[in-house]
């Protein structure tokens, strides 16, 4: 540490009971890096609970993680350039017991500005967040609306009277539906953005478009529903223009297809996402504060010509409801995976993926299996599995509909 002033320091939860002289060696697989907001997220994977501590430095500016009773066996991943805040990361052997694991911050990170703070996912995964302490976007959730806003708050809001049905309420009119059901499917990747590799040299993108052209035509071959690809070919969209894609195809669904990788070859299996609290209300914060973003309808309302207050309740309850419907779509479908094969969460989970922060399209990410596991690699190249998954997916969106439209079950039929 020496020529670095050190800013601030924090330590990190001790999640292992067993003494040090008898722990196993954990093995840190690999990393991802995680951008919500003001909230900039390194999430780690490892073999087993970690034991660890952390922290922040200046001149270089740099986050600093030990690990106690760990190494790596493989460089891992860095962050991409566009990242703003982490610029690369480097392990090194700290002693006999711990690595160190440095990762370079690309602006200075003190705790006037930031606030750092850490969490255990699971038993397998351990996080370290920075989160921006600057106010200027921030909804100030203390300013009360007066008794006229509470009135045109509730003129507002007659379309949104079911939380769950508030996505897809465009009009008063909707309970004789005449449009199709839209689905926008995102296939992860493309083009100079090849995602993750398996070790028979097997691309995310390819294998993410794949499954998605099967998902359309299972949907487009369904009478009262149409399905929209994000990206037709190997070609990179970027990831906010994938979520105005959608938009601009008036989407009730966005489904975006990934496949998961780390460095342990033995990890396995799908899971299925949704957006976070902390991804909705950083989203709400940029929404509000983009004139383009006003001027767009948000779950069938105007709020270019609301004032201030009355915007911000309207968003968040249009984000609301779009979050619950989100997550009542994932766990449609997460049930449907369940028939394919080993699932790597049993539970729907949250992140703050930049696709999934739509305010009022239900979205859901959806992770198909590992690419990095051999098995899963052959699978995902296999076009049995590809339409064994599309198939999942497809059944999960129809199961949701089924729930929350019964009258447009006769016309969207059940499987």
């Amino acid at each position: 540490m020496c020529g670095c002033k050190k800013i601030f320091t924090i330590f990190g939860v001790m999640l292992l009971t067993v003494p040090s002289c008898y722990a196993q060696q954990i093995l840190v697989e690999s990393v991802r890096y995680n951008v919500d907001g003001k909230q900039s997220t390194i999430v780690f994977e490892v073999t087993e609970s970690a034991k660890y501590k952390f922290f922040v430095s200046d001149n270089p500016s740099r986050l600093v993680v030990d690990v106690k009773d760990a190494q790596t066996k493989a460089l891992l991943k860095q962050p991409s350039s566009s990242n703003p805040l982490f610029s690369n990361i480097r392990t090194t052997a700290k002693n006999e017991s711990e690595l160190r694991i440095v990762v370079g911050l690309k602006q200075p990170v003190t705790a006037k500005n930031y606030k750092v703070v850490t969490n255990s996912i699971d038993k397998r995964h351990f996080s370290v967040s920075l989160v921006n302490k600057d106010t200027s976007l921030v909804l100030d959730k203390t300013k009360k609306p007066d008794s006229h806003t509470i009135k045109k708050v509730y003129a507002s809001i007659e379309t949104m009277a079911k939380p769950e049905k508030a996505s897809l309420l465009k009009s008063k009119q909707t309970a004789k539906r005449k449009q199709p059901f839209i689905v926008s499917i995102d296939a992860g990747h493309g083009g100079d953005d090849p995602g993750a590799k398996g070790p028979n040299g097997t691309l995310e993108k390819q294998a993410t478009l794949l499954i998605a052209t099967k998902l359309q035509g299972l949907i487009n071959g369904q009478p009262g529903m149409k399905a929209k690809l994000v990206r037709k070919g190997d070609y990179y969209v970027g990831l906010r223009e994938r979520m105005k894609i959608a938009r601009q195809a008036k989407a009730d669904f966005f489904i975006s297809i990934h496949a998961d990788a780390c460095q342990n070859p033995e990890v396995k299996g799908a899971s299925v996402y949704t957006l976070s609290r902390n991804g909705a209300s950083s989203e709400a914060a940029r929404w509000l504060a983009n004139s383009e973003n006003a001027k767009e309808k948000v779950g069938g309302v105007n709020l270019d010509d609301k004032d201030e207050v009355l915007a911000s309740v309207l968003l968040d309850l249009s984000q609301t409801a779009t979050q619950q419907a989100s997550l009542t779509l994932a766990s449609k479908v997460l049930k449907h995976f369940q028939n394919i094969g080993e699932l790597h969460y049993n539970n729907v989970q949250k992140a703050g993926f930049a696709v999934l922060k739509s305010p009022d399209i239900p979205s859901i990410l959806v992770e198909t299996a590992y690419i990095s596991n051999p098995s899963d690699e052959l699978n995902l190249m296999s076009t049995r599995y590809q339409t064994k998954m599309a198939n999942a997916i497809f059944k999960g969106i129809l199961n949701y509909i089924e729930q929350i439209e019964p009258a447009e079950v006769n016309r969207v039929a059940k499987l």
